[in-house]
């Protein structure tokens, strides 16, 4: 499972606006997949999680070092599999990611609103604001057809939804050998 392009074990970027729990599920696929798991937080730079934490949304020059930085990492793992979480709420975003590291698959964790909400006023010791899940929603640009990648639904319990997660890739596997 989780293999890609024929070269061994895929990289996946656990993606969504915050509150979708994509460190929650990018753990739990990690050790599902038996592979390393980054979380893509750690690849900000201060002056940005000082910004995110003011409730001030980063600028696409704020990101492109952070995108380089997980591009950078997820190159590094290509053939030996991992799992790193990152918002990637712009297809712009995933290119950079993907320019690095072209064989990484995204995961796009997706829900209700009131649900991610819900999760949001109950998360604690996040630097990232409630206040941003509008921003994010807004600037949210969903994967395309022509990106490799699933999405799935954040209903359900964690075990639930990374469920969801290993089945779609292996879906996306099943799909991928039939072309």
């Amino acid at each position: 499972m989780a293999q890609g392009s024929g070269y061994g074990p895929r990289v996946v970027a656990v993606m969504g606006v915050t509150g979708t729990g994509k460190t929650t599920i990018g753990v739990l696929l990690a050790a599902r997949l038996g592979v390393p798991y980054a979380e893509g937080d750690d690849f900000h730079a201060p002056a940005a999680v000082a910004k995110m934490s003011s409730g001030v949304p980063l600028t696409d020059a704020d990101r492109e070092p952070w995108l380089d930085r997980i591009g950078a990492w997820a190159r590094g793992r290509a053939g030996l599999g991992g799992v790193i979480s990152g918002s990637a709420l712009h297809r712009a975003y995933r290119d950079r990611v993907r320019a690095a590291a072209p064989g990484i698959v995204f995961a796009h964790l997706t829900g209700d609103r009131g649900l991610i909400e819900e999760r949001l006023a109950r998360r604690q010791g996040h630097f990232m604001r409630r206040e941003l899940l509008d921003s994010q929603l807004a600037e949210l640009q969903p994967l395309e057809p022509d990106e490799a990648g699933v999405t799935v639904d954040v209903s359900g319990t964690p075990e639930e939804i990374t469920d969801r997660v290993v089945d779609a890739l292996r879906d996306l596997d099943r799909s991928a050998a039939t072309r």
